[in-house]
């Protein structure tokens, strides 16, 4: 079975050009840059470091390459898990979850590992993968995201989606979403196969100082008659099996995150 033709021919092209623009927007303020050495690993609203107490023995501002910005003191990874917890002290982290991703530079090379829940703060890049599935008739298998997660709850959502820790390749990270949003298996799943990559960039939902700047991975796959997804984490408050103009129907309503449209779209 071939997959379905792109949701793009049941859309207006002013709604596509619209979704497109809105995964690069600016941020709310001008941000600077932060520094880790040479390498430049993130960005800040000017005035955002200075409110911390203990900030002078983490970080120093600094001038590099004619630019203005912060720069963390000594090893990378030690530091930044202290501005860590001195953000979470001072009430500017977002939802704490102890994992830690990886932390590059403009290069995309990683230098160190940071705290999930000061990501956005300090616009770290991060990393995503999404898995769109379909059953063998050509509908679409979707996820509704639970009512308490921070990003985007009750939105609609590609089959299964999360992001990439540090210690994970995209590829596990894949099979872990898989199971443990699905409660499915990659073997059960037919033609499996990557499918693209997109840069979003845009102010945070999570925190007033926030800015996402993230790369997104995604998988397409056929999912079998009779293999059902069962969500195993709680994150997850149903799933559905759509029929392409139906799921078009909820795009072109807002009920689906900006990502899932954009992977289901391309």
């Amino acid at each position: 079975m071939q997959h379905p033709d792109p949701l793009k021919r049941l859309v207006a092209a002013p709604w596509l050009a619209a979704l497109r623009a809105g995964a690069d927007q600016p941020p709310r303020r001008p941000r600077v840059p932060l520094w880790a050495a040479q390498a430049r690993i993130g960005s800040v609203e000017p005035d955002f470091l200075a409110g911390i107490p203990s900030i002078a023995l983490l970080a120093e501002q600094v001038e590099q390459g004619g630019q203005a910005g912060w720069r963390v003191n000594g090893e990378p990874t030690a530091t930044l898990h202290r501005l860590a917890l001195a953000m979470r002290e001072a009430g500017l982290a977002t939802a704490w979850r102890d994992e830690q991703l990886a932390v590059t530079d403009e290069y995309g090379r990683s230098v160190a590992t940071i705290e999930r829940g000061v990501a956005r703060p300090l616009g770290i890049t991060t990393f995503a993968v999404h898995l769109a599935g379909v059953s063998p008739d050509g509908r679409h298998w979707v996820q509704q995201r639970s009512l308490t997660k921070p990003n985007d709850p009750g939105l609609w959502d590609t089959l299964v989606g999360g992001m990439i820790p540090a210690s994970d390749s995209m590829e596990q990270a894949l099979e872990r979403e898989t199971w443990e949003e699905a409660g499915l298996r990659l073997p059960q799943l037919e033609q499996l196969r990557w499918s693209g990559r997109m840069l979003t960039r845009r102010p945070s939902g999570e925190s007033r100082a926030g800015y996402v700047v993230e790369y997104v991975d995604w998988y397409r796959c056929v999912v079998p008659d009779g293999v059902l997804p069962v969500n195993q984490d709680g994150e997850v408050l149903q799933f559905a099996l759509m029929r392409p103009e139906d799921l078009a129907s909820l795009m072109l309503s807002g009920k689906f995150t900006a990502e899932a449209a954009f992977i289901l779209n391309s």
